[in-house]
This record gives structure tokens, sequence and C-alpha cells, in this order.
């Protein structure tokens, strides 16, 4: 094919993800950010082993990750009492054969913004500039309307657009458009870091309470010479449907008085969350919200991915994974397909109906289910976990969703590159 080119509408993980994708396997592209200027903005996340192979493969090592985060040790749940209720080693500790990283996502992001400008060149990226829109060719390819800070709009032709534009799409709203509104549960997220010294394995992610009133901490730095490292805390309250979500804007700052109270009795011999939390230099506010899975991502040369296809709860912290998956296998495809609306056909026979479910289960507390099944079988209070929930069963649990989310660590292990190392997209001779 000749004059193939890819637009992608977002600058966000998944989005610049695929865009090292399809500079690695030899397909040009450009991407189109609304902001005029990245920032560094957001606090923690974590990448799944799944994620983080990925990222090798593209040739992001363990020392650049080091940079903007911190491999995971531990993952934790406790009860309301303090007392533990399942614990599991994680990344190279559990056996997989790639780290579990904890990072600052708005430091992760602006490195991989580096890495596309690096390798693909600053004509790559376009700033300020937004996809509001799409108009399908008659030649199979797609017109992406594309506005600037003016309010211009200037129409870019391209083989194939992917929006990557987040739970807020444009690209997902013209594909959908009598799609159900935004879906909130009822809770609502405060966010924040502070410094402090790191809790049990010195890099372990807690999840500490019940499942209407929760705290997750883990650290997303090395250590300094003091022993303090970059904790990341997020506060949950759920609340019951009448409250107002709508006025919590994403990432609103507000301030600790209004909510801090609300977690004075997190106090352990271990943990004093509210002295943590009064370490912060800014707190913000965010709704816990996210769309009902969609029958198809795909509209002939036009796909959605990231949270534009799968926006989730981030109960299963792997939101920011599952991007990053869907760009490298956009690319497996892509080399299997050729840029072409077949491939997006592929990609959404193969992923849209079981990442949806993955979301679903998101919603219905993930990996944090097991604090449900506390509540709803002793109220949150116990002496042994073991009489309320039996280890097997607890693992069990625990192992039905690394299946769903794809990071199963036999499965991932024993599993080929999802791109060859060298592989580039086939072309049809002219």
């Amino acid at each position: 094919m000749r004059g193939e080119h890819v637009l992608i509408a977002g600058g966000g993980i998944g989005g610049l993800t695929l865009a090292l994708t399809l500079h690695q396997i030899g397909v040009t592209c450009t991407v189109f950010e609304s902001v005029r200027e990245l920032k560094p903005l957001g606090v923690g996340i974590n990448l799944q082993p799944n994620a983080v192979r990925e990222l090798e493969d593209l040739g992001i090592g363990e020392a650049e990750m080091d940079a903007v985060g911190i491999p995971a040790r531990e993952w934790a749940l406790v009860g309301l009492n303090g007392r533990e209720i399942y614990s599991e080693p994680r990344g190279k500790l559990a056996g997989y054969n790639w780290h579990q990283y904890a990072v600052h996502r708005g430091e992760f992001h602006m490195m991989l913004y580096r890495k596309v400008i690096e390798r693909l060149g600053e004509h790559a990226v376009r700033l300020g500039s937004k996809v509001t829109g799409y108009r399908k060719a008659s030649d199979g390819g797609v017109t992406a309307f594309v506005e600037d800070r003016s309010g211009s709009v200037e129409e870019v032709n391209g083989t194939l657009l992917f929006g990557a534009d987040g739970i807020h799409s444009s690209i997902r709203a013209q594909m959908h458009p009598d799609q159900p509104p935004i879906h909130w549960g009822g809770t609502i997220m405060w966010r924040g870091t502070a410094k402090g010294v790191p809790i049990r394995s010195g890099s372990s992610f807690v999840g500490l309470g019940t499942s209407r009133h929760r705290v997750v901490i883990y650290p997303i730095s090395h250590p300094d010479a003091d022993g303090l490292s970059d904790i990341n805390w997020i506060a949950e309250q759920t609340f019951d449907t009448s409250h107002d979500w709508s006025k919590s804007g994403w990432f609103r700052p507000v301030g600790l008085a209004e909510f801090a109270h609300e977690f004075d009795g997190f106090v352990y011999d271990w943990l004093d969350l509210p002295a943590l939390l009064a370490k912060s230099d800014v707190a913000y506010e965010n709704p816990m919200i996210d769309r009902d899975p969609l029958p198809t991502w795909v509209d002939g040369p036009v796909a959605l991915m990231g949270d534009a296809a799968h926006p989730m709860y981030p109960t299963g912290s792997n939101g920011a994974s599952q991007a990053i998956v869907d760009a490298r296998q956009i690319g497996r495809i892509m080399i299997e397909q050729g840029v072409a609306a077949e491939a997006l056909a592929q990609f959404d026979a193969e992923f849209c109906g079981p990442i949806g479910q993955v979301a679903m289960r998101n919603r219905g507390a993930g990996p944090f289910g097991l604090l449900n099944m506390v509540d709803e079988r002793c109220g949150g209070q116990f002496e042994n976990i073991d009489d309320v929930i039996p280890a097997a069963e607890r693992s069990a649990f625990m192992l039905a969703y690394q299946q769903a989310a794809g990071f199963a660590k036999d499965k991932l292990n024993a599993a080929p590159r999802t791109i060859p190392e060298g592989a580039k997209v086939a072309r049809v001779p002219a």
C-alpha cells in the first residue's frame, strides 16, 4: 500500500504506546493531543507484568522504569481492624519474568512522550490539536476533523484512525451516539502523595478497610537517603446514589479538610494514615466512573482503544496496563493483516468481549471483592481470616481475576513475544 498513514486521537499512555509500536513495525503515524503542553500530571498507577513485558520489548528497560517508579514486591488486603486478609508476592518475586511497577503516572507519561519524539521526530505529536470526529472515505480510508485552540478545524486524511482519547472520547461518541451515560457506582476517590517510610516489604501495595470505606497506599519511588519514599495514597468513600458526583471534577484539587476526617480511625501500630495525609502538598478528588461495555470498538477504518474503548474502575490496577497491551496487540495483528480495516476487525473480534468482561469485574470490585466477602461473612471483624474465608478460596479468587485480566503467571511466562523481534508490516508490491 502506498501513502499509508495512521492517525491517533489522544496522546496519553495508550496513544503514545501505539505510536511507538507502529514505528517499531514500520508504520508512520501522527498523534493528535488536545493539550498545548504535556505536563507530568497525576499520581501513582501500577503497571502489571504483562504491560512491563511489552515495554521491555519496546526497548524500555528496568533502568528507565526505575527512574519513574519502583518494582512492587507485594499486594495485600487488610481489614479495617488492621488484620491481614490476603497477601501475595508480585512481579519477579512471584515468579514472573518481569516486574510489576508502581510508577508516577505523569513521569511515566512524559517518558513515553520523550521516546516518541526521539524515535519518530517532533512532527509525530501535534499538541493543541483535538480530533472531534471523523468521516469514512470512499477509498476505505478516513478523514479526521482536527480542531486547534482557536476553533479552526482541519481535515486530515489517513489510512486508519484510532480513538485513544479517553473516557470522554469524541470518537466513541460518534461511533456510538446512543451510548448510555457515564456510570458512577457511588465511590469518590481522593488521591495524593506524601513522603513516608514504606511499610511491610518496603514496596507493598496495601488495600485497607472495607468495600465502602478504604484506603490504598503504595510507594512510587525508591527510598531517598533518609529512607523516605513518595507514598501514593487513594482514600475512598462510597455514598448513596443521591450524592451529586458530577460536582466532583476529574483531578479537582481539594483541601484535606474536605475529606480527611472520614479516615481519622485508620491508625494502627504499623500505619498512621491521618499523619501521612497531613504531609501531602496537594490532594485531588475523582469520582470512580466507567462506561458500560460496547458491542464493538470498530467502525470500518476507525477503532477505539484504551479508556476510549473500555474505561474501567481502578480496582484491578490494570487500566493503564490494558491500554499498553491494546497497542501491542494492534501491532501484532497489523503484521498479520496489514494497515487495513481487516486488522481492526480482528482486534475487535479478539478483545472487545473479553476486555468488556474485565471492566465489569472491576466494577464489581475486582480483586478488592475479597473485602466484600469479608463484610458479608463477618461484618469486617475477625481474629483469624481462615475462619472466614479459607486460604484456598482466597487464592482461587485472585487467580480467577489474574487469568481474566491477562497476567496469570504461568501463561504469561510461557507466551512468545507479542511482536516478534524485527517484525515489520508486510507490503503488497506496487
